[in-house]
């Protein structure tokens, strides 16, 4: 049936439109706005003395300059801290324009406005910012001793401290179990700082309209909603006369749910000062130097297991890097610190962190929030347990996973939405069987002995990890169906390519059994759907989607009791089938859905042929029984949220096979191997395409982005040129097969899957290169030459 579209590899719709020039992004609007650009902090860390805007004031075209004294009360106090929390003891958020001392390179200090961006960058060079250099704080070890302070009033540098322990069931605590167990590791682990890189960056425009006192603002955002509030809340307007729209966003990876940036204040601010229509787009120095990065962490791991392997005590203590400021609270180490345990039953589980300032770059959440820390230190612990007792990698996981009878299975810990962490469904014994068969494990021995014996180093490594998903608190959807015969599908949530358009429209069109030409969606605009919380940690699929499926059902509902009116026939013996109403069994007794549109929405007035159906003495409808019932809104359409009891955890296990080159010590991915479980899949391709993209992303975390500072806080790679990425001949051909437990925690079963495929890239490199070298891997990302010290320090 061509309306039963759930399940199915489904062509993107978008991309006809992106691929040809047709998309609308932020810097595609507003050619005539005003522009905006910014004095950055050249330092990481000074008193602002003097700010000396003299010699700006003669440039042609200059409209204004700003500083933190031009603003008033309500828009120059700090920016909010989103997600407060009670171990966040000492979260300090930035000002929009630095106050009096700045934390960062980059943090902004004076807001220009001119006629065009070129002449807004000509004034801004010409502003002296007279500075006082303060000792800056660089790196978490040295952070954490608080000889030097980022905040004054934070003692020791310590933003938030967290302590959280599952004893055994013997009720043996984490250290008591490791002090007992038969045998005993303890190493450290490093994961460097990286950022994710949009293809677009950030980018506001605002347009104020002073007759009916009302702001709209574009941003490219993933959460438009949530800007709105914010905007409305900073700006002191009613929250109906703001409107936020989030146009074609190219990429958002995490770096775009932040919110409120400082320009999506300022430039909306500063169109209300002035009367005209303003404009900010971000470049990429800006985005290295003043977005936000992610990722550093310091672990020390203690780990007791016996004979088998099995894991009889764990205890991390987690030093993390969190920047110059804490606007997304401790999310990040939150997710490290309770999705570390992956798909394990351990004996007894003690994690401490502590989240530390730094004059760098503030950090939230990118692609993978948190977990690819997390997957590098259980993964690489379970092959230190493997390599001590001697066993295959493999077995030392089966020997710890929880099994299918298990679930649901309650980690005994809190999860990031401050819910348990319970696993809702698995099979994580099939996951490694389908992997290794995927990946040619029993058979890679053999591979490797004929590689050696001609002078090549070959290597194989895997990881497991699970993934929560679909986090709260809610998301909703609206759904239309119009006289024409098409449905309107609208949420809150905002898509930055992921391919929401797409599988929205087939779970529209499954419920209501409609073509899925005849299906739009909208999303991220608040003219169409003012509450929603927004697109992050892999949520639209369970959030949005569950929440349309449910809007459709009672569109659904009306329509086949409006159709039984028409029909006179039981609504329970009605069938939907590209967009027709029928008795089943009966194809002559039918109605099509665009009538059954009319039908809902009695009128007086006949505009046109399809209104006059429906108007009062047209026939169509009866005077004796109206087709809206009593207290009924008029139109087939509905409304639903959808708000999960707890997230969902998906899971997956990836492999690899690596070469490294016995002189040169490059590292060369061979073949790469994935397994997932997202529960019911909706879009298999689409599925792929999000793993794909993420396993790209996470060989450049694995092998290449790195944030480089120097002990002056100056970020030493803030540009493509020095900055590396992976490029297609670097990312290995990827073969993936699915596993599908459905999900019982939501209506369509389903998981969400976008951050899978970056979460146990490094975990998976590093133990392919450690395989192929027989070298410990402990530090990523890792480097051809660090690789090379590697091996020398191990006089190889």
């Amino acid at each position: 049936m061509t309306t039963k579209l759930f399940g199915e590899p489904v062509r993107r719709r978008e991309d006809g439109r992106l691929v040809t020039g047709q998309g609308r992004y932020l810097d595609d609007l507003g050619r005539g706005a005003l522009a905006a650009a910014f004095v950055r902090s050249p330092h990481a860390h000074a008193r602002v003395r003097d700010i000396d805007v003299s010699a700006a004031l003669d440039v042609d075209g200059l409209v204004a300059i700003y500083t933190w004294e031009d603003l008033p009360e309500r828009v120059r106090d700090p920016l909010p801290l989103l997600i407060p929390h009670p171990a966040l003891t000492h979260g300090r958020t930035a000002y929009p324009l630095a106050r009096d001392i700045v934390r960062h390179v980059g943090e902004p200090v004076v807001m220009v406005v001119a006629r065009d961006r070129y002449l807004a960058e000509d004034a801004a060079a010409l502003i002296e910012v007279d500075y006082e250099f303060l000792k800056p704080v660089v790196g978490i070890e040295e952070a954490a001793h608080g000889a030097q302070l980022v905040h004054e009033d934070v003692p020791g540098n310590v933003g938030a401290h967290l302590v959280q322990e599952v004893p055994s069931r013997g009720g043996a605590g984490a250290r008591e179990a490791i002090d007992a167990a038969p045998h005993r590791l303890s190493f450290r682990l490093d994961i460097e700082r990286s950022a994710s890189m949009p293809l677009e960056g950030r980018g506001v425009y605002a347009r104020w309209d002073a007759d009916d006192r009302s702001l709209r603002v574009y941003t490219s955002t993933q959460t438009s909603t949530s800007v709105r509030m914010a905007i409305a809340a900073k700006l002191g307007l009613p929250l109906p006369s703001v409107e936020v729209i989030a146009p074609d966003v190219g990429g958002g990876f995490g770096v775009k749910i932040v919110h409120p940036w400082p320009e999506e204040v300022l430039v909306p601010w500063a169109a209300m000062l002035l009367g005209r229509e303003v404009k900010w787009t971000e470049d990429r120095r800006e985005h290295f130097i003043s977005s936000a990065h992610e990722r550093a962490q310091v672990q020390h791991v203690r780990v007791g297991f016996d004979d088998e392997g099995r894991v009889l005590g764990l205890d991390v203590t987690i030093l993390h890097d969190h920047g110059a400021y804490t606007p997304y609270g401790i999310i990040v180490p939150i997710i490290t610190a309770t999705q570390l345990l992956g798909p394990y039953r351990i004996g007894a589980y003690r994690v401490e962190f502590s989240s530390i300032y730094t004059n760098t770059v503030q950090v939230t959440p990118y692609r993978g929030a948190g977990r690819p820390q997390a997957v590098f230190c259980m993964e690489r612990t379970m092959d230190k347990i493997a390599a001590h007792l001697g066993l295959d990698r493999t077995a030392v996981r089966a020997a710890n996973f929880i099994q299918p009878g298990e679930f649901p299975y309650d980690q005994g810990l809190l999860f990031q939405d401050g819910r348990p962490l319970i696993y809702d469904s698995g099979n994580y014994p099939e996951s490694l069987r389908m992997l290794k068969e995927l990946i040619g494990w029993d058979d890679f021995p053999r591979l490797k002995a004929e590689a050696a014996a001609s002078g090549r180093r070959l290597g194989i490594g895997l990881g497991c990890y699970v993934e929560g998903t679909g986090v709260g608190p809610y998301e909703g959807g609206h759904v239309q169906v119009t006289s024409d015969g098409r449905v309107h599908v609208s949420t809150g949530l905002t898509s930055q390519g992921q391919g929401h358009e797409t599988v929205f429209a087939q779970i529209a069109a499954t419920e209501l059994g409609v073509p899925l030409d005849r299906v739009s969606v909208v999303t991220g605009d608040t003219r169409r759907f003012g509450y929603a919380v927004g697109t992050f940690a892999s949520r639209a699929a369970v959030m949005s989607g569950n929440a349309i499926a449910l809007a459709c059902r009672k569109v659904r509902e009306k329509a086949l009791r409006i159709a039984a009116d028409a029909l006179e026939a039981d609504p329970r013996d009605l069938e939907i089938e590209d967009g027709v109403v029928r008795v089943a069994g009966n194809p002559g007794a039918s109605i099509p859905l665009a009538t059954v549109a009319v039908l809902s929405n009695p009128l007086r007035y006949a505009f046109d042929e399809e209104a006059k159906r429906a108007t009062q003495f047209s026939g169509a409808t009866s005077m004796e029984r109206p087709p809206v019932d009593e207290g009924e809104e008029p139109g087939l359409e509905g409304r639903d949220y959808y708000s999960p009891v707890r997230s969902t955890f998906a899971s997956g296990m990836h492999a690899a096979i690596v070469e490294t080159d016995p002189d040169t010590a490059e590292i060369r991915i061979l073949r790469y191997a994935v397994v997932h479980d997202c529960g019911k899949l909706i879009n298999p391709m689409i599925v792929e395409g999000q793993i794909h993209g993420g396993v790209a992303q996470g060989v450049g975390g694995a092998l290449y982005e790195r944030m480089v500072y120097d002990g002056h806080g100056q970020l030493l790679n803030a540009s493509f040129m020095d900055f590396l990425m992976p490029y297609a001949t670097e990312v290995p051909r990827i073969e993936t097969a699915h596993l599908e437990t459905p999900s019982p925690l939501n209506p369509l079963g389903v998981k969400g899957a976008g951050e899978a495929g970056v979460i146990p890239v490094s975990a998976v490199i590093a133990s392919a290169i450690e395989d192929a070298e027989g070298l410990a891997i402990d530090r990523m990302p890792i480097s051809p030459s660090e690789l090379y010290e590697l091996r020398s320090l191990a006089g190889r």
